[in-house]
């Protein structure tokens, strides 16, 4: 893949230490993902701390253990890609997921906490992605040989944007992609849906 002028110059003026993504990696999954983040980043901002401990549509859940899971689900995820970019396990999380009471403790956090959780653990992950080499995009995901490692942003933009619509005061149809839309809609919980 070859850089215009414009990104070169770009390049060029952000220096060495910028991140970008390889040019194999799945840009319009990683595009739909940084969107979801967004998306989701959004609706959790506009909640209260009060509505944080409120139910979610997920049932036993509350909003703010909601946002704990996903940031649970990236910060393991994050750890599954650097192992498979370095060959390095990582000490914990040696199963890809998080265990139950890593959640229910989680979720006793104070709300600024979780937001900080949040915006930690995406960008994070962010990093893990941009880190990786044409080859890492090709390997199998440690810890799950029947996944690949490009297969992992489509699979966060689903979880992203399910978890952000459901934040949302006012969901609306019409705020999510034409592609999740059907996933989005079965998970929604019997949340009233704006079209």
């Amino acid at each position: 893949m070859s850089l215009g002028a414009a990104q070169y110059a770009l390049r060029q003026r952000q220096g060495a230490g910028a991140r970008y993504d390889a040019a194999g990696a799945p840009h319009d999954d990683l595009l739909l993902v940084r969107r979801g983040t967004a998306y989701c980043a959004r609706n959790l901002n506009a909640l209260s701390d009060d509505a944080l401990a409120e139910p979610s549509p997920r049932q036993g859940l509350s909003q703010g253990a909601l946002v704990v899971g996903l940031c649970l689900e990236a910060r393991s995820l994050a750890h599954h890609l650097q192992w498979a970019r370095t060959g390095l396990a990582p000490e914990e999380d040696a199963i890809l997921g998080y265990a139950p009471a890593d959640l229910e403790l989680g979720s006793t956090l104070p709300p600024r906490a979780i937001r900080t959780l949040f915006d930690h653990s995406c960008v994070h992950l962010d990093v893990e992605w941009r880190d990786l080499s044409d080859a890492d995009w090709t390997k199998y995901l440690p810890g799950d040989p029947g996944r690949r490692v490009a297969e992992t942003p489509g699979q966060r933009a689903r979880s992203i944007w399910i978890a952000g619509f459901q934040l949302a005061a006012r969901p609306r149809l019409a705020d999510v992609p034409e592609r999740l839309r059907e996933a989005v809609t079965l998970a929604r919980g019997g949340q009233s849906i704006t079209p």
